[in-house]
């Protein structure tokens, strides 16, 4: 399974963007996927994760309330809805996908087993 993400660019503080996770070489409707992000100079960090049958939603804190993801099986695409963007957003965001039991370990980048190139989302007026 490769991964891509796309709909990075840049936004200004406050602003909207939304990424998108599609698959190339196999399904991925019976993967759990993740969202995380590294900012320069920055440890990768969890922002949010869905199960596979698109339910479950979980969130880092510094984004909940203000990131919504979401999965759609018959498209094959999951996605992921960022409103109320702060500069500390910026970061090279990736979509990841596993197939384990949807538990704990989501919060853990061990978990999955595929991830996308990442794509840059840069906040900045």
């Amino acid at each position: 399974v490769q991964l891509q993400a796309s709909g990075g660019g840049m936004v200004q503080p406050g602003g909207s963007l939304r990424l998108s996770c599609g698959a190339s070489g196999r399904t991925f409707s019976a993967f759990n996927m993740g969202w995380w992000r590294q900012a320069p100079g920055k440890e990768r960090e969890f922002v949010a994760s869905i199960s596979w049958r698109g339910t479950d939603p979980s969130y880092g804190d510094s984004v909940k309330g203000r990131f919504t993801i979401s999965k759609d099986i018959a498209a094959d695409t999951a996605s992921l809805q960022m409103n109320s963007l702060k500069s500390e957003d910026t970061a090279v965001y990736y979509c990841a996908a596993a197939r384990g039991p949807y538990g704990t370990n989501r919060y853990t980048s061990n978990y999955y087993e595929y991830w996308g190139q990442g794509t840059l989302v840069t906040v900045s007026s």
